[in-house]
């Protein structure tokens, strides 16, 4: 996605392996930036798969068989929003969605090394209700397993971001994570960027106090036509979109959606949420939600 520069001030950094921009009416204070910081490592430190000293890698080699996780809400825990909403998420898409896809990416060469070499044929992943659990922001595995939040997590981080700098900056924000959104305050027209050609644009949306999420198969892609969009029923990357965008009310569902229109369900989930959406096919064709609040160009 394009996104135009919405407020006065923007501060750009790299972190969890993509680049980050938050634009502010005016500075953001060491204070807002700390924070900012803060929340990142604590996410990352516990859900990045691709870090030794992770929770989730812990538990993926066995060296223990649950973890403690840290509390974002005295209501709530990171684990108890992505878990659940991967619960509607597998539902919706007849398993094609499944948060112990990890191994089955490692397979393919997208594992904790980026070694981006195929050690075999691909695996479906794990019944992951059969093996994870989770409750009192503990998790919990059956028996070794990979856990990748891929299709919630950078959303679910973008939330915990703005909501760290709600109380702490004033005005208009717009924190995005490269290619997942979240927009407090004036409306932003934002481009969706054609998967095959990155100076096209397919069309463009109008995002206000909401968020957008992208996803596409030319990002994280290797190989043989390999890439980051698996269907956990088989462990085959998926063939028949190529890009999709998906508009809600927080990142973290909007990611999700992201990821549920790579398959069938994936519209009428959106539909039940109320949550406008595009998706382009591999042969090009776009298609695109009733009340889609954009343009589509192609």
């Amino acid at each position: 996605m394009s996104i135009p520069t919405a407020t006065g001030s923007t501060w750009t950094f790299d972190a969890i392996g993509t680049s980050w921009a938050i634009d502010s009416a005016a500075p953001l204070p060491s204070i807002a930036r700390d924070a900012v910081s803060a929340v990142i490592e604590r996410f990352d430190r516990a859900w990045s798969r691709f870090r030794d000293d992770s929770l989730v890698t812990a538990l993926a080699e066995g060296r223990t068989a649950s973890v403690a996780l840290p509390v974002e809400t005295d209501a709530d825990t990171d684990a108890d929003a992505m878990f659940s909403l991967y619960d509607e998420l597998d539902r919706a898409t007849a398993g094609a969605v499944n948060p112990l896809v990890g191994d089955s990416l490692a397979r393919l060469g997208y594992d904790a090394r980026l070694t981006l070499a195929p050690r075999g044929d691909a695996r479906p992943a794990a019944a992951w209700r059969d093996v994870l659990s989770w409750s009192d922001g503990e998790l919990a595995l059956a028996r070794p397993a990979t856990v990748d939040v891929g299709a919630v997590g950078k959303g679910r981080l973008v939330d915990l971001v703005l909501a760290a700098l709600a109380p702490l900056v004033d005005g208009d924000l717009v924190v995005d994570a490269s290619g997942d959104l979240a927009v407090r305050g004036a409306a932003v027209r934002i481009g969706l960027e054609h998967p095959y050609d990155p100076t096209r644009a397919i069309g463009v949306v109008t995002v206000e106090n909401a968020a957008l999420c992208a996803s596409a198969i030319n990002r994280r892609a290797w190989g043989d036509g390999l890439h980051h969009v698996l269907d956990a029923r088989t462990g085959v990357p998926v063939r028949a979109y190529a890009a999709t965008w998906a508009l809600a009310d927080t990142a973290m569902r909007a990611d999700a959606l992201a990821t549920a229109l790579f398959f069938d369900g994936g519209p009428e989930l959106a539909a039940s949420w109320n949550a406008p959406w595009v998706r382009m096919s591999t042969d090009g064709r776009v298609e695109w939600s009733p009340g889609f609040p954009g343009e589509i160009f192609s």
